[in-house]
């Protein structure tokens, strides 16, 4: 067997690694305090994305006025499919691979 790998699982470009990671679990960073977890379905060159099985969680922060501090919000919900526009995306983060 080559060790070289075949054509269609090389990394020359970003977009190929959105590529090698349709049909798997992805992790989407969106503004907004947004972060996604899904199954990767579609793509295209503006980052818009189509997930299945999506869990969002949303993290709010808010100030109390009286004692200055931090209150870590977060919010959880499930969909089963979602269009997330490429422009409100900050990292996309594919499945982890070993070998």
């Amino acid at each position: 067997m080559s060790d070289q790998k075949s054509a269609s699982q090389t990394v020359e470009e970003p977009l190929d690694l959105i590529r090698l990671s349709l049909d798997e679990r992805i992790y989407v960073k969106c503004r907004g305090g947004i972060e996604l977890r899904g199954k990767l379905h579609a793509y295209d060159q503006h980052l818009n994305m189509v997930l299945g099985n999506v869990e969002e969680v949303i993290t709010s922060v808010e100030i109390n006025e009286e004692t200055y501090e931090e209150i870590v919000q977060t919010q959880k919900r499930k969909m089963e499919l979602l269009f997330v526009r490429g422009d409100a995306v900050i990292l996309v983060s594919p499945p982890l691979r070993t070998g």
